[in-house]
């Protein structure tokens, strides 16, 4: 049984060439339910309206970071216990260290290819209690 087309999924990022690429790597890997958001605070506003089992974000956005949303999402009863996955082409160890301090499930570097994300989303997922991930 594949859970991956049942969970919701809400990524975050700027640049639409990335936002269409990473949602097309999703659909490969079976997700179906993928939300969009261009921005932290069009992230927030969708966080507001609709629960979310996943969140991918880029760091690098205006007005919002991927940073200062994650900060803000962990602050909120509501959404403190979604897995959030950071995405940055920075792959600084201070910034690893940053991400994770701040309660990031995961970290990804652009670019990416799909077993690097495949990787990743299950080993966030899986330490979160969602089982059954691989497509059947």
């Amino acid at each position: 049984m594949n859970m991956r087309e049942n969970l919701e999924v809400l990524i975050v990022e700027d640049r639409q060439v990335m936002l269409k690429i990473i949602r097309r790597l999703l659909v490969q890997l079976g997700y179906a339910r993928i939300d969009e958001a261009t921005n932290g605070v069009e992230a927030l506003a969708r966080l507001g309206e609709k629960r979310y089992d996943l969140i991918l974000s880029d760091w690098n956005m205006e007005p919002m970071s991927g940073f200062e949303l994650l900060k803000l999402v962990r602050a909120s009863p509501a959404t403190q216990k979604t897995p959030f996955i950071l995405i940055t082409a920075e792959a600084k160890a201070e910034n690893i260290l940053a991400a994770k301090a701040a309660g990031a499930n995961g970290y990804l570097v652009k670019p990416f290819k799909l077993d690097a994300l495949e990787r990743t989303l299950d080993g966030v997922l899986a330490a979160k209690g969602f089982v059954s991930l691989a497509v059947a």
